[in-house]
């Protein structure tokens, strides 16, 4: 039987914009209790407003450890405990690695690798405590292979997916969940996609996803009952050649 997450309080990364604001919305539609993290505090407050109930705005820069920390902390000083965890927010970066430059790479390992890991770490001891959580991290197909016009993204992605396997195994006792949900092209934001009418042209012919489809993937992983775990998820467009 599917699990309800009506009440539940979730962490949403990344969520003033594209994936994360989609899935904010999701979850705030399903009943969830949430904690919107992002570094604008103008598009979560205005996110805040479309969502009502029982939602918080939290401020962060995920790049600087203490900010991590302090998210989990207000979210459970709020609620009293986290529930979910959609560790969502990310960096991209594209190039050849010879032209690269790695400080544009660190803050990339920053955002997609090591706010991650703190950020689980942070949720995790509560859930233990509980029997009883679920963490999904945003991936990429690029987790799944190395994509040449965008390695060091794709690195970080791999170090994503070798995180969530070995820690799901050492959390599966305690009844904890932690999963990887790895989209293909999503037409939002990150690609560069703002205009409507370009991104529904894509739509149609099966050349992207849109946010809403990487949310609903969410919603699925979060509802699966509790003796099942879906340790990856990957969705691609239909005509994705890759």
């Amino acid at each position: 039987m599917a699990q309800s997450i009506n009440g539940k309080v979730a962490i949403v990364t990344g969520a003033s914009s594209g994936i994360g604001r989609a899935a904010a919305r999701m979850l705030a539609g399903q009943g969830a209790r949430l904690a919107l993290v992002a570094r604008s505090a103008d598009k979560l407050q205005a996110l805040k407003d479309e969502l009502g109930g029982e939602t918080i705005v939290v401020p962060a820069d995920l790049t600087q450890p203490a900010h991590v920390d302090a998210m989990v902390q207000t979210a459970l000083d709020r609620f009293g405990q986290v529930d979910i965890l959609f560790a969502n927010a990310g960096s991209y970066v594209t190039g050849d690695v010879a032209q690269g430059d790695p400080d544009v790479w660190d803050n990339v390992l920053s955002v997609n690798v090591n706010s991650i890991f703190r950020a689980v770490r942070a949720v995790l001891p509560g859930m233990i405590e509980r029997r009883s959580g679920d963490i999904v991290v945003t991936s990429s197909i690029s987790g799944h292979q190395a994509i040449h016009w965008e390695p060091v993204y794709s690195a970080s992605k791999h170090a994503v997916q070798s995180f969530v396997h070995g820690v799901r195994r050492q959390i599966a006792p305690h009844n904890v969940r932690i999963g990887a949900l790895a989209p293909g092209i999503v037409l939002n934001e990150l690609w560069g996609l703002t205009d409507e009418a370009e991104i529904e042209r894509r739509v149609a012919a099966h050349a992207g996803l849109q946010c809403e489809d990487v949310a609903d993937a969410l919603l699925f992983m979060l509802t699966r009952p509790a003796n099942a775990t879906v340790r990856d998820l990957v969705l691609l467009p239909q005509n994705q050649d890759i």
